[in-house]
């Protein structure tokens, strides 16, 4: 049975074939332009792989309706991506393919992926959150995705500024949110850096992007209580920054909770992804998949 798989970004999009078991027979990356360019190769890569599809999964940026009970199912809403405001998957792929068709947004497809074959394997609550260009963050409630009218934007939450911070932030819509302040972008503008990596591994950068993502953690967990936080992303590739994360996390719970895993193992309870960056287009065959 062959799977198509399409994890969309703002620059890219990553499409697959795979079966499954998760393993990619085929696989080609598209630049993210304009939605009519853009799925039309999406479209030519999957038939040009000339294998008969049973499903399609669909992990995407958003904000992005994942109700599959709206008649908005797969629409992307309003995002600073403006030609693909409104744009929804199902019409677009249906025109080729007649196999059923999933979708949600890009971090719940990760986490779906790190459930299957990563990290969370096993796992019924657990967060999965990435740091990079934005910040997501989704996962799973006792085995049902976190979402009530929409699918959760915690990435967007607002966390206490570092008392040595005068950074304004950098997203479009608060400013001084979680994204705004700790995002790729936000490192980039503030330290004005090409890539956040390029910090030295000493710099007081990675202090303060441990402050913001290890309080947001200690939020996430006192809110929802998972069995385990996976946290992805380009800027968590930075050597060393999950322990310091770790700490601040230790730090804002202050011994509040006393469960072991968090007092006693919490390097295995805070953790980097398994599928490293496989989560997505794994996590899109695997939407399909359970679909």
């Amino acid at each position: 049975m062959w799977i198509g798989a399409i994890e969309a970004g703002g620059t890219k999009f990553v499409c697959a074939v795979g079966n499954e078991k998760g393993k990619i027979a085929a696989k080609a990356v598209i630049p993210t332009t304009t939605p009519a360019k853009t799925m039309k190769q999406v479209v030519d890569f999957f038939l040009g792989t000339k294998k008969k599809l049973a499903s399609i999964g669909v992990a995407s940026f958003g904000p992005l309706d994942i109700n599959p009970e709206s008649k908005q199912y797969g629409q992307i809403a309003v995002t600073p991506k403006l030609a693909w405001q409104k744009f929804n998957y199902l019409p677009f792929l249906r025109k080729s393919f007649s196999c059923p068709i999933a979708i949600n947004t890009d971090v719940n497809g990760a986490a779906i992926g790190e459930l299957e074959w990563g990290a969370a394997k096993g796992l019924k609550s657990f967060l999965y959150m990435t740091v990079g260009t934005g910040i997501g963050v989704g996962g799973m409630v006792m085995g049902k995705f976190i979402m009530g009218l929409s699918h959760s934007e915690m990435g967007h939450i607002f966390v206490p500024i570092h008392p040595k911070d005068r950074f304004k932030g950098v997203c479009p819509i608060h400013k001084n949110c979680l994204e705004g302040l700790a995002s790729g972008p936000s490192m980039m503008k503030r330290w004005k850096v090409a890539s956040a990596l390029d910090l030295p591994p000493k710099h007081f950068g990675w202090d303060l992007e441990a402050f913001y993502i290890g309080t947001a953690v200690a939020n996430y967990i006192l809110c929802f209580s998972p069995e385990r936080v996976i946290i992805g992303g380009g800027v968590m590739k930075k050597e060393g920054l999950i322990e310091k994360v770790r700490e601040v996390a230790l730090h804002m719970l202050n011994g509040y909770l006393h469960e072991d895993e968090i007092l006693h193992h919490i390097d295995r309870y805070i953790v980097l992804p398994k599928l490293k960056g496989d989560a997505g287009i794994l996590g899109a065959i695997a939407l399909a998949k359970n679909f």
